[in-house]
C-alpha cells in the first residue's frame, strides 16, 4: 500500500519551510510509515529553486531511515500530472528517495 501525504501551508521561504517541513509534516511523515504503508509520497506545491535543496533531502534522507519502504517526493499543481505520477510509483518498487518534479503537459506520458 502506497501512503499519499499532501503538504501544504508552508512559508514562502525555503528556510522557514524546511523548519515548518520538519516540525510539522516529518513527524507525520513517520507515522505513516510506522503503520502497515509500504511506500510513502509527499506531494509538496511548487515553490521557488531554493526549495529543491530541503525538499531533496528531506525525501532522500527519510527514505534511507525507513529502508525498505520506500519514500518519494512529488512537486507541482496540476493534479491529473500528480495523480499520473503516483499511479506510476505505486507500480515502480524500484524508485525511492526521489523528488519529481510534474507538469500538465507530462500527465500522458506518466506525469513525469
Amino acid at each position: 500500500m502506497q501512503a499519499v501525504l499532501r503538504i501544504s501551508g508552508l512559508p514562502a521561504t525555503a528556510l522557514d519551510a524546511a523548519a515548518a517541513f520538519h516540525g510539522e509534516h516529518l513527524p507525520r511523515a513517520r507515522a505513516e510509515l510506522a503503520g502497515e504503508a509500504e511506500a510513502l509520497v509527499l506531494v509538496f506545491p511548487v515553490a521557488p529553486y531554493d526549495h529543491s535543496a530541503w525538499r531533496k533531502a528531506a525525501v532522500a534522507d527519510l527514505a534511507r531511515e525507513t529502508t525498505p519502504k520506500r519514500v518519494n517526493g512529488v512537486t507541482g499543481e496540476d493534479a491529473a500530472a500528480i495523480d499520473a505520477t503516483l499511479a506510476w510509483l505505486a507500480q515502480a518498487p524500484g524508485i525511492t528517495g526521489q523528488l519529481l518534479p510534474v507538469e500538465a503537459s507530462a500527465a500522458g506520458n506518466s506525469g513525469i
